[in-house]
This record gives C-alpha cells, structure tokens and sequence, in this order.
C-alpha cells in the first residue's frame, strides 16, 4: 500500500510498525510544511495521522477507506521537530471500525485524531 501512497511518501511520512489494527509512521516538519504563523499546517499533522488510521485499518486483507475522521489540534507541531503517529483500534463491527490515532512529539501529545472505516465490498468477480 505504501508503494502506492505518493501523498505520504512526498510529506516525508515512513511507516515504522504495522500489526492486526495498528500501526505507527513518523514524520519530520519541513520548512515547506510551516505555515503563515511560523508553525507546521494542521493539514500535514492530519495527513500523518490519516495515513497511521489508514495502514492500522487495512490490515485485515479487504480493503477499507475513511468513512469520517475528525481532529483536535492539542498544540503546536514547529519546524524540525519528528511527529510519530500511533493508531489503535478500538472496535470493528460488520464492515466498519474506529480507530483513534495520538500525535506526539517526544512525550507531548500534538494531536488527537479519530477515524471511522469503511471495508469496501469486494466484486462479484472475486
């Protein structure tokens, strides 16, 4: 799935850790990744956390997608500073899940993130 990812992989974003419902990536903030208020786009912060929910939720062998996700900037992610990204399941029912991923910086949480998934249905050609 990584191989295919060229969002992550231009953000600078690796995978380091992926098991049944979780997974961990990292990321370094770049100066391309600060914005007008000297600190790192919320939206690169929520692309490290998308992509962390997203290796945790496809690890089950069907391929599943967001349904919904939703964030809670805590602080302020700077400039040079390496973001890991730690997703865990919390529940799977039918063909969908809820995961909650922690942003962190060191031991500081930079943000929380929950992620809703969608296993999508297979073809009746498989």
């Amino acid at each position: 799935m990584y191989a295919g990812d060229r969002a992550s992989q231009h953000a600078g974003v690796t995978v380091e850790d992926v098991a049944p419902g979780r997974a961990t990536a990292r990321m370094t903030v770049t100066p391309d990744m600060i914005n007008g208020h000297d600190i790192c786009h919320g939206g690169f912060v929520f692309l490290l956390a998308d992509t962390a929910f997203a290796f945790a939720c496809n690890t089950y062998g069907t391929a599943t997608v967001a349904q919904s996700c939703d964030i809670v900037f805590v602080r302020a992610a700077r400039l040079g500073e390496v973001l890991t990204a730690v997703a865990a399941e919390r529940t799977r029912y039918g063909r969908s899940g809820i995961y909650d991923v922690t942003v962190s910086c060191d031991d500081e949480v930079v943000a929380e993130f929950r992620g809703k998934s969608r296993e999508l249905r297979k073809s009746s050609d498989s």
